[in-house]
């Protein structure tokens, strides 16, 4: 089995972190269909965690079934999270608006994060944001990191 990852190669796309460094967005796509709706949980927390496609999904749904609740409800996968070590932070809400992923990457370039908008979820790698699409201009209201 082989994850796709491709950085993109398009330069107006990097960005420099607070350390020096550069962020950009990351193709990531572990889904065995290469399905790219209703599964970001699952490719955020396999990109965060290392894990397969599979192995993610078939976790989410046994803590799922032990919480008696869907693996794709919030609650569910956050408390997953937090058995993995990742401890769950608010945004503030001072620019609802203007704050981005984008935006987050700068602010966070070190580290392995879980940001969630409220409707999509991204993993964020040393200022680096996977997904199967560029979802930089994203609002984040909250985040998970690992500790």
């Amino acid at each position: 089995m082989s994850l796709e990852i491709k950085y993109i190669n398009n330069f107006s796309r990097l960005s420099p972190t607070k350390t020096g460094g550069y962020m950009s967005y990351v193709y990531y796509n572990p889904n065995p269909l290469k399905l790219s709706v209703g599964d970001c949980t699952i490719r955020a927390i396999s990109r965060a965690l290392n894990y397969s496609w599979k192995r993610t999904y078939l976790s989410l749904v046994i803590q799922g079934f032990q919480m008696y609740d869907m693996p794709s409800a919030n609650r569910v996968w956050g408390e997953f999270l937090k058995t993995k070590g990742f401890k769950k932070y608010q945004l503030p809400d001072t620019c609802p608006d203007c704050y981005t992923i984008r935006d987050f990457c700068y602010d966070f370039p070190v580290g392995i994060y879980i940001v969630g908008t409220g409707e999509h979820v991204v993993c964020v790698i040393n200022g680096n944001y996977y997904d199967s699409w560029d979802s930089g201009n994203e609002i984040p209201i909250y985040y998970f990191q690992r500790r």
